[in-house]
């Protein structure tokens, strides 16, 4: 029973880490600056 409680919360944070990623990415924000170009020292585009 504790393994199936377990794997819900495990479940749950993969989905809340998804959608975050998902949001960030539609909102042009980008995963390797976080849309601070000015501080990730060239490798935004």
């Amino acid at each position: 029973m504790g393994t199936i409680i377990v794997l819900f919360i495990v479940i749950g944070g993969v989905t809340l880490a998804v959608k975050s990623l998902i949001r960030d990415k539609k909102n042009g924000k980008s995963i390797q600056c976080g849309q601070s170009c000015k501080d990730c020292g060239g490798h935004c585009s």
